[in-house]
């Protein structure tokens, strides 16, 4: 059966968590695994009208049946863990790979004391960067030496080496977006770790030869907190009069849009490889598209979604018509993916 890596073509906010939920549901995922950084990269899902803000817990949560694990290469603060475990009633259903790292309250203070990650990067001040310093240097504290974290401890990585050697489906959640790997990216102005599918992929324990499909997620439009490059920026004047204003889930701090750009996204297929993208927020483009078929999309997103296809020359499988894991248009049995995703 096969394993699915989702990851984010631009610089984050590509709705990563609303693709996630809903693949997990509708194609009856047996485990979901968050791959990436840690808290300070949300997640929001919303299902029935229900509003999810999530900072740790895959977003597959939706789906009851599907086993949740967060992977070694992950950064696990455990208090906003904990805190998501008793609000979402999860308490038996998720694990974290004993390997993974913690970040602790220095961590956070050296983040938010430092100038440079504060003023120049424009950190979240989730602590990540300072927890992977200690990390490299060999210093930090991992899950498994965390006893509050004790009960949730697993070696996640055989856990997904085993559900797909039973048959199993496995789907990996990745984190931020392409734009801001550290590797990759806009830098200085990007996070503290890569965030391409290969990464996604060690994060978790899984080879290369393991994964069966990258699903590489854009939005109709661009968005990024803070400073660095972003490709046909627009003016607040034009984002309030495309109504595109946005906050970002984790700080709240507005968001800076720009136009959908098709050479940075050029650059995310190349070293993404994704079988197939999902387009998001069409529904922002005309709202006339909110909850619609594909059928009767207006003619103007339609002819976006054949100009994305054509120009990045990977099929649109996944199309979201609005904020509601339910309102997705899935192509993926009537368009071109290739063979190994099956």
């Amino acid at each position: 059966m096969p394993s699915t890596i989702v990851v984010g073509g631009q610089w984050g906010d590509e709705a990563k968590g609303k693709v996630c939920s809903y693949l997990a549901t509708r194609d009856q995922f047996s485990l979901s695994i968050r791959a990436g950084l840690g808290p300070g990269a949300g997640h929001t899902v919303v299902r029935d009208g229900h509003e999810f803000r999530l900072r740790q817990t895959p977003a597959a949560f939706v789906h009851p049946d599907c086993r949740l694990a967060l992977g070694a290469g992950t950064l696990i603060s455990p208090d906003v863990f904990l805190d998501e475990i008793e609000r979402l009633g999860l308490a038996g259903r998720i694990k974290i790979d004993g390997r993974a790292t913690v970040i602790e309250e220095r961590h956070r203070q050296a983040d938010v004391s430092n100038r440079f990650l504060s003023t120049v990067v424009g950190s979240t001040g989730s602590g990540h960067g300072p927890s992977l310093a200690d990390r490299a240097m060999r210093t930090a504290t991992l899950v498994r030496d965390t006893p509050q974290l004790a009960p949730f401890t697993a070696d996640v990585a055989a856990l997904a080496n085993e559900a797909l050697d039973r048959g199993e489906r496995v789907l990996v959640e990745g984190t931020n977006g392409f734009g801001l790997s550290v590797l990759y990216g806009t830098y200085p102005h990007t996070v503290s770790k890569d965030s391409t599918a290969a990464t996604a992929a060690a994060d978790v324990g899984l080879a290369p030869t393991r994964v069966t499909e990258v699903v590489l997620v854009f939005k109709a439009y661009a968005t990024r907190v803070g400073p660095g490059d972003l490709p046909r920026e627009l003016s607040p004047g034009e984002i309030r009069e495309r109504g595109w204003q946005e906050e970002a889930t984790v700080t709240g701090r507005p968001r800076r849009v720009g136009a959908f750009d098709m050479q940075s996204a050029k650059a995310a297929v190349m070293l993404n490889d994704p079988a197939y993208i999902a387009l998001t927020c069409l529904d922002r483009l005309d709202p006339a598209a909110a909850g619609v078929p594909f059928q009767r999309l207006p003619s103007a997103v339609r002819r976006f979604v054949d100009e994305v296809e054509d120009v990045l020359q990977r099929p649109a499988g996944l199309l979201s018509t609005g904020p509601d894991v339910r309102a997705t248009i899935d192509r993926r049995s009537t368009v071109a993916i290739p063979a190994a995703s099956a």
